[in-house]
């Protein structure tokens, strides 16, 4: 049973806000994770985006008008989200690593007039994508330092906020605040997707709403915790994290180069942050490769430490006490190896959410055992982000967890994933034909994903529908699980699987070039550049030798046969990776046609 509408009325996301700012008054809302000094109280909060909402309700703003926002992260991102939904107008975020042409489909597929603009990248792309959309009526530079390049209807944000008020303007800001709506339209949020071109996702006041009131049931968030704003603001998972941290109080603190993480981790000390699997396996591959150059004596500590925690774990996940000689070896391993590890995350982390991709049991097995609370989760940007994560203490790895309370889950045709639920999107912006699609007969949501239900209510995401590849024997191949097997390796960076219509599977790596340039120089490895170190026939011998032993559990057909390393990573400028650093293989297939082709001689 889906609850019912009279129990959301206090959720309606902006009331939630303005009680919020009435409740905490002094007590800081947002923070800049370099400039400290520049902290924004709720007080603060309140005045910047009243003051924000009115300017845009002057600039002819109208009910459920369209907004971009076209930056990296940063609290004027919020603010300015806040301002536009203060209006009742709807918010479009825009990837920043986006080119001036997908910026300019989403402009016009959403019908924007106005746009926040973060730094000059953004401001660049904005200037070139005018000749293809030259409906913008309005350009607002959030950073200061940006130069405007003369765009005649380009301003600060400054500038935009001191334009005089009229009491017309207040009234009208006043009537819409008191005649907002859970039904209203709140975000269009449009898929980065591997292929195809982007669709808007439909989300209303109601789908927050109903995503606020579930969180409550699953976690305990404070207004004394510091959430770290680490992944992009664009995407669906760190938006709705925002809102729920706000609306718990806590303080949220903003970081503008992702890259920058671990220097920003031991500053701002966070207590929550929510992350990719792709931190954690990077993490998880330092830390070994830090482990296997140490002392043996130093490498002994660390290894009986991780044992003593696994025990730890495997006897809390059946209900059993740790006993007298396992809690004092757990406190000896947490001071002399955990503690340590924790540190480099800032010391302070309650608990870390987790999503967007499959995060191997082995390394969430790693962070749990020394002391890292990671809630692996599932959901995608049409139900609003989560719909199952890990219950406070559950252990149940390889799943992501339960549904949350009301959220329903089944298993549909081809045993694909499906979701009803008052998180689902109404649908895809201008695009009935592709909702139709999305949804079954009986009004579930298609997640595209396949899967399983375990005994336990436990759902098991094994891979995505789309990207299974089939061999020319007929095997079906999950790239990603395959993939997630060989980045495990401290040597490997990134892994692309080919094998669609293929005899065999075979794979692009990118190699961690930190670890493998130590490693080289400590075997006696001469090289004058990558592609000399790549090819040499000890890193050959070396990576194959290390593919074998990673691959023993997959299934013959699934194992890499043969393989290139690359001597680049994948990227986003390049179009290689989605803004959530999923694969574009599309992209990848085309680009290293040259080196696939070669990894299947006599292939007509």
């Amino acid at each position: 049973m889906f609850l019912a509408m009279s129990e959301y009325s206090q959720y309606h996301l902006v009331d939630l806000m303005r009680e919020r700012i009435q409740k905490y008054q002094n007590k800081i809302a947002l923070r800049y994770s370099a400039k400290e000094a520049e902290d924004i109280s709720w007080r603060e909060l309140g005045q910047k985006v009243e003051q924000l909402a009115l300017a845009l309700v002057g600039a002819g703003l109208e009910v459920q008008g369209k907004v971009a926002i076209f930056s990296r992260n940063m609290p004027e991102w919020t603010i300015a989200d806040l301002a536009v939904l203060w209006c009742r107008g709807v918010t479009v975020p825009v990837y920043p690593t986006n080119t001036a042409g997908q910026t300019a489909y989403i402009l016009r597929d959403a019908g924007v007039r106005l746009i926040f603009v973060g730094e000059q990248e953004q401001m660049d792309a904005v200037v070139e994508l005018q000749q293809h959309y030259p409906n913008l009526e309005y350009v607002i530079a959030l950073d200061s330092s940006v130069n405007l390049r003369g765009m005649k209807n380009a301003c600060y944000l400054e500038t935009f906020q001191k334009a005089p008020v009229s009491m017309e303007q207040r009234k009208e800001l006043d009537q819409r605040l008191a005649n907002n709506n859970l039904d209203d339209l709140l975000t269009l949020i449009y898929t980065s997707g591997t292929t195809g071109e982007p669709k808007g996702v439909m989300l209303d006041y109601r789908n927050f709403a109903s995503a606020i009131k579930l969180h409550d049931a699953r976690l305990t968030l404070t207004s004394d915790d510091v959430s770290l704003c680490f992944l992009p603001l664009s995407h669906i998972f760190e938006r709705a994290w925002t809102y729920y941290a706000l609306y718990r109080g806590a303080t949220n603190v903003y970081m503008r180069d992702p890259a920058a993480v671990q220097t920003v981790l031991a500053t701002v000390r966070p207590t929550v942050m929510c992350s990719v699997p792709r931190l954690f396996e990077k993490v998880h591959a330092a830390i070994l490769a830090k482990v296997a150059t140490a002392k043996p004596a130093q490498r002994a500590i660390f290894n009986w430490s991780l044992k003593v925690g696994e025990t730890a774990l495997a006897r809390k996940q059946k209900g059993k006490p740790n006993g007298m000689i396992l809690d004092l070896s757990l406190r000896i391993a947490d001071k002399l190896v955990f503690s340590k590890l924790r540190n480099g995350l800032g010391g302070r982390m309650r608990f870390m959410p987790c999503g967007g991709a499959r995060l191997e049991p082995d390394i969430n097995l790693f962070f749990k055992s020394i002391g890292l609370n990671v809630i692996v989760g599932y959901g995608l940007s049409e139900t609003t982000a989560t719909v199952s994560c890990y219950d406070a203490d559950q252990l149940n790895f390889g799943t992501v967890g339960t549904p949350l309370p009301y959220v329903h889950m089944r298993i549909g045709e081809e045993n694909e994933i499906q979701v009803k639920a008052d998180t689902v999107m109404k649908g895809y912006y201008n695009k009935p034909e592709a909702t139709a699609e999305a949804f079954t007969e009986d009004g579930w949501f298609r997640t595209g994903d396949a899967g399983y239900i375990d005994d336990h209510g436990n759902v098991v995401m094994t891979e995505r529908l789309k990207d299974l590849m089939k061999t020319s024997g007929g095997k079906y191949i999950a790239p990603q699980m395959v993939e997630g097997t060989l980045v495990r390796d401290h040597f490997v960076e990134q892994v692309a699987i080919v094998g669609d219509a293929r005899k065999y599977v075979s794979a692009l790596i990118v190699p961690a070039f930190s670890a493998l340039e130590e490693y080289a120089h400590s075997v006696g490895v001469k090289f004058e550049n990558r592609m000399e170190l790549l090819r040499h026939s000890h890193i050959q011998e070396m990576f194959q030798q290390r593919l074998e032993a990673l691959q023993k559990e997959l299934a013959r057909f699934e194992q890499v046969k043969k393989f290139t390393l690359l001597d680049r990573e994948f990227s986003l400028e390049m179009g290689e990776l989605t803004p959530t650093l999923k694969l574009r293989r599309k992209v990848i297939m085309e680009r290293f046609s040259k080196e696939i082709e070669a990894m299947y001689p006599g292939r007509n």
